[in-house]
């Protein structure tokens, strides 16, 4: 059982990239917003579909924290955990890391150009069906 669960936007190839880069990079579960459950949807905030969030130890990361707890939990940002929990608390900080998260976030349309996969909500609808003549 994975440690963290990372919820993403699964209708959004960058997004999908990141969630898929950071599964295979640590113990964490990605769901993406189609598949959230009952239970899962009782933990994320009322607008939880404007970013994503990271779901661990009772703790609820939303929008830049997600990712770089995301990251700190990964084989990369382990070694850099100790640095990151210090610039938590500094408050400019953490401005810093959602302005930046927002800036790259309303720009996924381009940075996807560079890291996409094709999202898990698109995935069946774009495979032909069997009585497609293609």
């Amino acid at each position: 059982m994975a440690d963290a669960t990372l919820v993403f936007d699964d209708d959004c190839g960058f997004c999908t990239w990141w969630a898929e880069f950071f599964e295979r990079r640590g113990d964490l579960e990605i769901v993406g917003f189609s598949e959230i459950d009952p239970e899962l949807r009782e933990r994320l905030p009322d607008e939880y579909d404007h970013c994503s969030h990271l779901l661990a130890d009772g703790t609820r990361y939303s929008c830049g924290a997600s990712i770089e707890e995301a990251f700190a939990r990964s084989d990369l940002g382990k070694p850099a955990r100790p640095v990151l929990e210090a610039l938590r608390e500094v408050g400019t900080y953490n401005d810093l890391r959602e302005l930046g998260y927002r800036r790259v976030a309303g720009d996924r349309a381009l940075w996807g150009r560079l890291f996409s996969k094709t999202p898990p909500a698109r995935r069946d609808s774009e495979r032909p069906s069997p009585d497609d003549p293609r």
